[in-house]
């Protein structure tokens, strides 16, 4: 079981349309997996659910947005970690 929880870097980096998002939870809790783009605006949510403790990927496609700068980010009641996503088609 995971020690603590994490977001890792997707693969592959910059992608093109899909990419594979892992993250590791350390307990029972409410899991928010968002993509954002630049501006902030949400433009995907991935997981919104309470998941057990352990290591998950999650796949994100993007065939329907267009190329550039987006950022994940992983959330609980006391955690959060956001990473760059790069789009290129």
């Amino acid at each position: 079981m995971p020690a603590g929880y994490s977001l890792e870097q997707h693969v592959p980096h910059p992608f093109s349309p899909g990419t594979n998002i892992k993250f590791k939870v350390a307990s029972l809790k409410f899991i928010k997996l968002v993509v954002y783009d630049l501006l902030g605006r949400e433009v995907r949510t991935l997981v919104n659910e309470a998941l057990q403790a352990g290591t998950y990927s999650v796949r994100f496609d993007a065939g329907d947005l267009p190329s550039g700068i987006y950022f994940y980010q992983l959330r609980t009641d006391n955690f959060s970690e956001t990473k760059k996503l790069i789009l290129l088609k």
